[in-house]
């Protein structure tokens, strides 16, 4: 069990190290990363394609790029907004990595990119642990997916800069409690800020693309309690919170069981 929770350390570290040195770059070269971890099937690709395309309709210099285990579906949708986008292929694992990141950049990404945005795996569990280089990390849920997913997901969401739900416009069909999904979103990431969406709509549409701007120029972004301890948390099942959080978070693990 040693051996396996230093292995574990000893990737995570790696991981970091290679976030850093790619943070470093894309600061020097002027561009912010904007990392999105969702679920399959929340709505991720829908709201990103939209928020490109009003990036390119405004004239700022974006770039994208989409992980999947397979198929370059996404990639193709998102290209329909007119800017550079790439497909990362991750061959079954399940989260991207800044070392594999990076290496997809080289000789890739446009000088004058402003924004580079990374759809990650759609996975809750694993991209969690996993540093990008990222200036912003946004957490998007549905309203099709309960409220009770930030408890479900505490590493994903309490690691958040930004929570996003998709898919308003169908809310009351699905009986969406917005005040109970907030107040989960609370318990694991005090202060984050929660956002509505509908890309059929229109409902909050530019909202990402503008707070990816300010977070770019300078604004500073949200703090989550959980990034105040250093060490990682990747348990094989499912992320917990770190121990300075744990007390906080001991009745959302009652009311999963």
């Amino acid at each position: 069990m040693c051996r396996v929770v230093d292995l574990q350390q000893a990737v995570l570290a790696k991981n970091d190290a290679c976030a850093h040195t790619l943070r470093e770059d894309l600061a020097a070269r002027g561009t912010a990363l904007v990392n999105l971890l969702s679920s399959p099937g929340s709505g991720k690709t829908a709201l990103l394609e939209r928020e490109l395309t009003l990036a390119r309709e405004r004239g700022i210099p974006v770039a994208a790029l989409t992980a999947d285990l397979a198929t370059e579906n996404d990639a193709v949708r998102l290209a329909r907004s007119g800017v550079p986008v790439k497909q990362i292929l991750t061959d079954g694992l399940c989260h991207l990595e800044a070392e594999m990141l990076g290496g997809h950049l080289h000789d890739w990404l446009p000088a004058d990119t402003r924004l580079l945005f990374i759809e990650n795996v759609g996975n809750l569990v694993c991209p969690a642990s996993y540093d990008l280089g990222e200036t912003l990390r946004v957490v998007l849920a549905s309203v099709t997916e309960g409220e009770d997913k930030p408890l479900k997901y505490p590493t994903a969401f309490g690691l958040a800069h930004l929570v996003v739900v998709t898919k308003t416009d169908i809310a009351e069909a699905v009986s969406f409690d917005e005040e109970e999904f907030r107040a989960n979103v609370e318990r694991v990431n005090p202060g984050v800020e929660v956002c509505l969406t509908s890309v059929r709509q229109g409902i909050g549409d530019g909202l990402l693309l503008d707070r990816a701007l300010a977070a770019r120029d300078g604004t500073p972004v949200h703090i989550p309690v959980m990034t105040r301890t250093s060490h990682h948390v990747h348990d094989e099942d499912e992320p917990q919170p770190t121990d300075e959080h744990s007390a906080g978070l001991d009745t959302v693990a009652s009311s999963r069981s």
